[in-house]
């Protein structure tokens, strides 16, 4: 059952985006809309004591390690930050990614991969994979290698590992998937059941950005831009996390029946009453807390 903090928590993100919305912020120019997404981020979540930031350079993308103490340094977590293919930055995702590795008790490559409308697709798909082999060239096995993504993050993780296993390279261990974004169509049900309770997410919002990565409708069910339409056969195992209050949960439920069709080892959960990437709240939130318990678990049982 949610716990009482959930309800309000969700009560006051509506809020929040009600007064955002009324500011006008879809008039803003990118680099604004940008900009307030990371100073509203800094306000919502720390990164875990102890926790270690080093900066660098990976062929022309900044990224960072996140370590913490006690960790196999053999393994990594690459994770994918979500944002819709246009927002997004290590400014708001990395307390995530640093409390998920710490969960799993391994380091976290983070790059900060090109952004739409300016780098549509294919380029961040590029970037990942530019970050994945870099790995392999700093000598990590791939079986000490999990993809790790939230939101477009996810479908960018699944895409990513599409093009490895096309291109006969060893593929990471797993990938984690939390609320992905894997069906630019937006044909799944949750869209129209799930619009009036999704506090973050509109589907009016969501179209306009899968146009905005896509590049025309055209796109849109290309394989790569949305995975669930792709041959899903000999992906690493997954496991995917979605909440029944986001409109994307209809992506998550149909990613997780596709790949079992395909002979994909599936760890899938439906949160009740959670919202879109409700694991980004930390420690504030039980049902936050309780989701990266969670993956930090599977995290040590595949990496074993």
């Amino acid at each position: 059952m949610p716990s009482i903090r959930s309800y309000f928590f969700e009560k006051g993100i509506k809020l929040s985006v009600k007064r955002v919305l009324k500011k006008g912020i879809s008039d803003l120019a990118k680099d604004e809309q940008r900009q307030m997404l990371d100073t509203a981020a800094r306000k919502l979540g720390k990164i875990p004591k102890n926790c270690q930031v080093e900066q660098l350079e990976i062929e022309g993308l900044y990224a960072e390690w996140l370590t913490s103490k006690d960790i196999l340094e053999d393994r990594v977590i690459l994770y994918l930050h979500g944002g819709g293919y246009a927002f997004c930055s290590a400014n708001t995702h990395r307390p995530l990614a640093a409390r998920i590795g710490k969960a799993a008790g391994v380091k976290v490559l983070f790059p900060e991969y090109r952004l739409a409308p300016e780098h549509p697709f294919p380029a961040a798909i590029e970037d990942a994979v530019t970050v994945y082999r870099w790995l392999l060239r700093q000598g990590y096995d791939s079986s000490k290698i999990i993809l790790a993504g939230d939101s477009a993050g996810g479908g960018l993780s699944i895409a990513a590992t599409l093009v490895l296993r096309d291109q006969n390279e060893p593929l990471p261990r797993a990938i984690v998937c939390l609320s992905p974004w894997v069906d630019l169509t937006s044909s799944g049900e949750s869209y129209r059941k799930n619009k009036e309770v999704d506090p973050y997410l509109s589907v009016q919002g969501v179209r306009d950005a899968a146009l905005m990565y896509a590049g025309n409708e055209n796109s849109l069910n290309h394989p790569l831009v949305s995975p669930v339409f792709a041959d899903l056969t000999g992906l690493p195992p997954l496991f995917i996390q979605a909440g029944n209050h986001e409109i994307l949960q209809s992506d998550a439920e149909l990613l997780a029946t596709q790949a079992r069709h395909a002979g994909v080892d599936v760890t899938f959960k439906v949160w009740d009453k959670m919202w879109h990437v409700w694991q980004i709240s930390g420690d504030t939130l039980p049902e936050a807390k309780k989701a990266v318990s969670e993956i930090g678990n599977y995290l040590k049982k595949t990496f074993q």
